[in-house]
């Protein structure tokens, strides 16, 4: 078995304050350890990731690089999102394109953990660390559902607690751990027998083709092009505030239950609906309708 025989992924989010906490939780990593590891950090599109990098190699024994469009897949190695584009995976293989924002970010969390999940399922171990907002709980979603690990940085220790506590609003993970636990709480996740990919949900399929057509850079140079261009971003937008309102209305306890759980029905189904309408655009379908003079 050679490094490109990769099992295991792992995929750790960050945001403000993630630069020391994925640099502590890389020198709790084994040299041994039998899986890939990808890094999103929420940085400007002016930062200086190879300082980033340094920073996190003089913590680890394993190798750190800076991942690059259509790199293979290695095992013992730590990949790091580039500044301002999207960092995704295929089967044995890395996707680094631009795109279109994704949570208000690029890279995006999400867009890195829906990825992994559509190509490794219950391979996965998703990792959500310290930052502002909830970029990342979609992801994890994703990741639950097709059977993966769930680890959230016990958010009393965050220096930024909002990541993690939207996470654990929104997704049963398995561990919840200060920094120094996470690295043993890996090891013996994979120092086990290798993980055997099994079937990925529909959704999950779904929303990571969507993800991936909206962060590819090319763009068919054409009024018709553009405008499906622009109204699939806008659909993605919309898709994406419904499904905030669905994760709020269901992490609100309140004496109305019936009508909270109404709304959410019907959230979720206005969600496929425009999920599916998204696909069908992205796959000529659907004709959209020509902008009036």
């Amino acid at each position: 078995m050679d490094n490109y025989d990769v099992k295991n992924i792992i995929t750790i989010g960050a945001s403000a304050g993630g630069i020391s906490a994925v640099s502590e939780l890389a020198g709790g990593l084994k040299s041994d350890l039998d899986a890939a590891v990808f890094v999103v950090i929420h940085i400007s599109r002016n930062s200086l990731v190879e300082v980033i990098l340094q920073q996190i190699q003089k913590r680890t024994n394993l190798k750190c690089v800076i991942a690059c469009d259509g790199d293979r897949i290695e095992k013992n190695v730590i990949y790091l999102a580039p500044a301002d584009r999207h960092m995704m995976l295929e089967k044995g293989k890395i996707i680094v394109e631009k795109g279109a924002y994704d949570s208000h970010w690029r890279p995006s969390i999400d867009v890195l953990f829906r990825s992994a999940a559509a190509a490794y399922d219950s391979c996965v171990t998703g990792i959500i660390l310290t930052g502002l907002l909830d970029d990342g709980t979609s992801g994890m979603l994703a990741i639950k559902r097709s059977g993966g690990i769930c680890i959230v940085q016990d958010p009393q220790e965050a220096e930024f607690p909002d990541m993690p506590q939207n996470v654990l609003k929104s997704v049963k993970v398995d561990f919840k751990a200060p920094l120094y636990e996470i690295g043993y709480i890996l090891s013996d996740l994979h120092s086990r027998q290798p993980c055997e990919i099994g079937h990925v949900p529909d959704e999950v399929k779904l929303e990571a083709e969507i993800t991936r057509r909206l962060s590819s850079e090319t763009v068919e140079n054409t009024s018709e092009g553009i405008q499906t261009q622009e109204m699939e971003e806008s659909l993605w937008i919309a898709i994406r505030m419904m499904e905030e309102r669905r994760n709020l209305l269901g992490n609100m306890a309140g004496y109305n239950d019936k009508g909270r759980n109404e709304r959410i029905f019907q959230l979720e189904k206005h969600i496929n609906r425009l999920k599916k309408l998204l696909l069908e655009l992205g796959t000529g379908k659907t004709e959209p309708k020509q902008a009036e003079d």
